[in-house]
């Protein structure tokens, strides 16, 4: 009886399998919350009180009076960058074998590739999910910036109001006004297809149709607008597959910043902080199997980071 090998090494079978993954288009997080370089893995950011540019003084001065003051102060914040990777372990036997299938013209599977090529896209997959919860979380929004809508409120029933929630929401921040919307593939599919947005763009009945998404950003004077289209296997190891999106009903605009980072000088919703780039590289291990064993590992040092909170707005359960 063989021992089974972790790919396919039959020649017709490799030509035809396909590859089961979340293309790269469906990962937003790096659009949403941008990655900013920092020096070192620790690293110090400033908060700047919002009240101290908003309380006017009295700035009149008399003939020998004296100049009335004021301070301007910073939080430091400090942080650190967290580690993120995983390895996947091939047998030098495997290794071998797809060597010589290639050499013979039989197969073009490079188990080293295709590890490296798996480990990406997971921890790519990791940030997404981490990414998401961050932004859909009520938590991460201030108490008069969210709505939870119900019912014929949400944007799935015809008779809902989108163009007046967005509206009011997008009015609501403070200083920074949202530039971006982030949202589900599901959200997304119930505001291009509402008729208010339809009349809105085609100045047609809004009986039929969808818009797109530079015109709903136009609309609503966005940059762009950002639909998440990845997925997860939220079943644990060992339990059948129960496959969920990523991005859920919900509809997140916030003020992206490309030139925020730790400085403090440009507000942003958030941002990540990320010492190097991601890594990737590989070891042997003489213990593993009968020939040993090559490690593949692939990860990257960051930090998701919400540095303005005021200037972004979460509309809830936006669809059904």
């Amino acid at each position: 009886m063989s021992t089974p090998t972790p790919f396919v090494v039959d020649p017709v079978l490799t030509a035809i399998a396909v590859n089961y993954r979340n293309p790269d288009v469906a990962l937003i997080a790096d659009q949403v919350m941008p990655r900013v370089p920092v020096m070192a893995p620790e690293f110090k950011w400033t908060y700047f009180p919002p009240e101290q540019m908003f309380t006017v003084p009295d700035t009149e001065v008399g003939r020998k009076g004296v100049v009335a003051q004021v301070e301007f102060t910073g939080e430091e914040r400090t942080s650190s960058v967290k580690d993120y990777g995983l390895d996947d372990v091939i047998p030098q036997r495997d290794i071998d074998t797809a060597r010589s299938l290639r050499a013979a013209g039989n197969a073009a599977f490079d188990p080293e590739a295709r590890a490296v090529e798996g480990l990406t896209h997971l921890t790519q997959l990791d940030r997404e999910k981490r990414v998401a919860a961050m932004v859909q979380d009520p938590a991460n929004y201030d108490a008069d910036k969210k709505v939870t809508l119900s019912g014929a409120g949400q944007f799935s029933d015809p008779a809902s109001d989108p163009i007046g929630v967005i509206s009011a929401a997008l009015d609501a921040t403070f200083i920074m006004r949202p530039n971006i919307a982030a949202m589900g593939r599901k959200a997304w599919t119930a505001l291009s297809t509402h008729p208010d947005i339809i009349k809105a763009i085609n100045r047609s009945s809004g009986d039929k149709g969808r818009a797109s998404r530079e015109a709903v950003a136009e609309l609503f004077e966005l940059s762009e607008i950002l639909v998440g289209d990845s997925y997860v296997n939220a079943a644990r190891k060992g339990q059948t597959a129960a496959f969920e999106r990523v991005w859920g009903a919900n509809i997140s605009l916030i003020h992206r910043n490309m030139q925020a980072g730790p400085d403090g000088a440009s507000p942003a919703w958030g941002w990540t902080a990320q010492f190097d780039g991601r890594v990737s590289g590989r070891f042997f291990d003489p213990k593993v199997g009968l020939k040993g064993a090559t490690t593949l590992r692939v990860g990257e040092q960051i930090r998701e980071v919400i540095a303005a909170p005021a200037t972004g707005y979460l509309i809830e359960g936006a669809a059904a």
